[in-house]
């Protein structure tokens, strides 16, 4: 073994390997960072669609109330005065439709018989008892509700307020219904999130027979379901298969590409007043700056770990070479000189040396002064 030529393969390797190691231990560590970045964000998206649709249902409920605390209202109802009612309440629900999203406005006497429908005043007069639970259960309990249902024009977010006659007695109902579409708009104007309300087919087939047919169109179906409202359906008929939403009791999450980018997707159930599942919303949110800067982070890193590895293994061959191996030449050369004939130059950079190559050069002098003192002795008993 020359240390000459292995010391230095050593030092180098352990450099290699050390740095090499750190970098991908580094590498691993931001990916890690990056994971739970993207599942905050996952989480952040669920809880953005359950808050606002929980807050959409709320707000609904609020605006059935105050409707039905209103006395003209409550003595309309109770006398059964369509015409009344309709005076009463339809510049009303002229305001709160341009103003608030509110899409329908509905009467109900009990137990779940349609009396004015604000949005559609010439249909009245038939039974929701079969396909809306929330009028029944409210006209039933006479206690407020709120949640969301399929009706005859289609899937809202309803609150629905029982109504109390002016003689203190049950006189029926009012639901307020919000659709969809603006509660999903406000959202990725506010948060930057693309949606997609996806609804059973089978049942809004046969529920929502007022519903614009176009809804039902082969291009907006999906497995088992329909698109029933998206923000941009051409991204997300990419990121969405029937597949995704073949069983959807529980939020579920994935990454998916479109377009070359890596996309960030959650299936949310959507359960009706009553609890049942009647589809699920598709939330999606770029991953595209997150990953971005994961890989300009593995590209700096790259070269950070090769820069440091030139700068070490060149330090690792000045030191060997500089501090080491050039002065212990320049010593064994004198050493070899003692006792001959040759002639070695004193190095000029002896006061720079290491204190331990120092001592070493001192001791060649040493030695080779005592072997010069001894030799001229005995030139000196000789002649």
């Amino acid at each position: 073994m020359k240390f000459r030529r292995d010391a230095p393969v050593a030092l180098i390797t352990a450099v290699v390997l050390v740095v090499g190691v750190l970098t991908v231990a580094s590498n691993l560590l931001f990916g890690g960072m990056t994971t739970a970045v993207e599942r905050s964000q996952v989480q952040l998206m669920s809880a953005i669609i359950s808050f606002n649709l929980d807050g959409a249902s709320g707000n609904a409920l609020a605006r059935a109330e105050i409707i039905a605390a209103e006395p003209e209202v409550r003595a309309a109802l109770a006398r059964q005065d369509r015409p009344a009612l309709l005076a009463a309440t339809s510049g009303m629900f002229a305001t709160q439709k341009d103003k608030y999203g509110v899409t329908q406005v509905q009467f109900h006497t009990a137990p779940a018989t349609s009396f004015l429908r604000l949005q559609a005043p010439e249909r009245f007069g038939d039974d929701l008892s079969g396909f809306r639970p929330i009028v029944v259960a409210v006209n039933r309990e006479q206690t407020a509700k709120k949640g969301m249902e399929t009706a005859r024009s289609g899937p809202a977010i309803f609150g629905v307020a029982p109504i109390t006659a002016p003689d203190g007695g049950h006189a029926g109902s009012v639901e307020v219904g919000m659709d969809f579409g603006p509660v999903l708009d406000r959202l990725k104007a506010a948060y930057g999130l693309d949606l997609t309300l996806f609804l059973d087919e089978a049942p809004l087939r046969q529920t929502a027979t007022g519903m614009d047919p176009t809804v039902l169109a082969e291009q907006n179906r999906v497995g088992s379901t329909i698109k029933y409202y998206s923000t941009d359906w051409d991204l997300m008929r990419t990121l969405v298969t029937a597949e995704d939403l073949r069983v959807h009791d529980e939020a579920s999450d994935y990454v998916r590409k479109a377009a070359g980018k890596p996309y960030g997707v959650i299936i949310v159930p959507v359960r009706g007043a009553s609890g049942e599942l009647l589809g699920a919303v598709a939330v999606t949110q770029s991953f595209a700056p997150t990953r971005g800067a994961a890989g300009r982070s593995l590209v700096l890193q790259g070269l950070f770990a090769l820069f440091a590895m030139i700068v070490l293994v060149g330090v690792v061959l000045v030191v060997v070479r500089g501090f080491l191996l050039r002065p212990l030449r320049a010593i064994s050369a004198r050493f070899a000189a003692i006792g001959t004939d040759e002639t070695v130059e004193e190095d000029e950079d002896d006061d720079r040396l290491s204190v331990e190559m120092a001592e070493l050069a001192a001791e060649q002098k040493r030695i080779a002064a005592l072997v010069a003192a001894q030799g001229a002795g005995r030139r000196g008993r000789g002649s």
